[in-house]
């Protein structure tokens, strides 16, 4: 029979451990590494805080989950603004390994990050652009 006491541990135990669950990443994805990638390799023609101006490229506050070719004031390709992708991590994934065989005909001017872990370390920062 468990008593009150027993109860109340357990209770606190189970709330305060649910509560230290890791931040999600996608495959595992260092969201601190994912950060400096972003700025290293997208930073000179895109932004990342919220409100954010456009440069060269829009600003990818919020990406996760947007459909492409929707961020106001910047003048995308046709190829981009009517493919109706929504950029799940998934698809991000696959558009980040090479942008001009996955949208061909889109005006972004980089060859792709070809490493797997590069990649989940930059998705992984983007699902935090919230």
């Amino acid at each position: 029979d468990l008593s009150k006491a027993t109860v109340s541990v357990l209770y606190c135990k189970f709330t305060l451990s649910s509560k230290k669950k890791k931040k999600m990443s996608y495959k595992d994805g260092n969201v601190a590494k994912g950060g400096k990638l972003a700025q290293t390799r997208a930073g000179q023609c895109h932004t990342f805080a919220e409100g954010g101006s456009n440069g060269v490229g829009p600003n990818l506050f919020g990406i996760v989950g947007r459909t492409s070719g929707t961020v106001p004031g910047f003048a995308y390709s046709k190829a981009n603004s009517e493919s109706g992708v929504t950029w799940s991590e998934e698809v991000l994934d696959e558009y980040i390994t090479n942008p001009k065989k996955f949208m061909p005909g889109n005006k972004m001017a980089f060859a792709g990050l070809k490493k797997e872990k590069d990649r989940a370390d930059l998705i992984s920062y983007l699902q935090t652009l919230k």
